[in-house]
């Protein structure tokens, strides 16, 4: 922990902005100029996604199921927002890119949001594969990949980690450097205490909690 770190913060910047820095950095690459989809933007890794994506000078589009949580991503950079409860994912971007689709889309969500969002793809994209709070593993069809010219990228930031261990310390600190220089800021839900743990569980699988949540012990 840097100097003037609280634990709170040190205990919620390593899973959301590590994982989010590791796709973008290594696995996606992404360049300035280029245009970012963020699937479940609202979540700990996606606020993390949208506000390293700006930093790193993409234009970011910011997906959430509510207008509250699309306000969060607003305030933390998204250059756009889609709520994808009201409005079709595809056509949407298709709008606020005038057609040409994305070329990298960050996806945390998976279950019915992967196809339409991997239709969405500009030529040469990256789909990061970043996990599936959604629940359901989707199956892709292969041929989508072959017309988009795109790549379909995994992200396990857990495994880079223990393999790469120089790389991934190097992006600590860059990661620490940006907080330090007020360039990055954690979006904290709450503080739970040990006793309200179960709570923080249930508002997480209830889909309430924007940005990260902590248990204080």
């Amino acid at each position: 922990m840097p100097d003037g770190m609280d634990f709170v913060t040190a205990a919620s910047v390593m899973y959301t902005y590590g994982t989010s820095y590791h796709a973008l950095k290594q696995r996606a690459a992404l360049q300035p100029g280029e245009t970012m989809l963020v699937l479940g933007a609202a979540g700990g890794v996606g606020l993390a996604a949208v506000q390293l994506g700006k930093l790193m000078g993409a234009t970011v589009i910011a997906a959430a199921s509510s207008e509250a949580k699309l306000s969060v991503c607003r305030e933390l950079g998204a250059d756009e927002t889609i709520n994808y409860e009201t409005e079709d994912l595809r056509e949407r971007v298709k709008v606020l890119t005038n057609g040409r689709g994305v070329d990298v889309c960050y996806d945390p969500v998976g279950d019915r949001f992967t196809e339409p969002a991997l239709r969405s793809m500009a030529w040469r994209g990256r789909y990061l594969v970043v996990g599936f709070a959604a629940g359901e593993i989707p199956k892709i069809p292969a041929n989508l990949v072959l017309l988009k010219g795109c790549a379909l990228v995994g992200v396990f930031w857990g495994q880079f980690a223990a393999l790469e261990p120089r790389e991934s310390l190097g992006n600590f600190r860059e990661i620490l450097g940006f907080i330090r220089e007020g360039k990055l800021s954690q979006h904290l839900h709450g503080t739970y205490s040990l006793a309200d743990a179960s709570k923080a569980l249930r508002d997480m699988l209830e889909r309430k909690v924007i940005g990260k949540a902590v248990v204080v012990v």
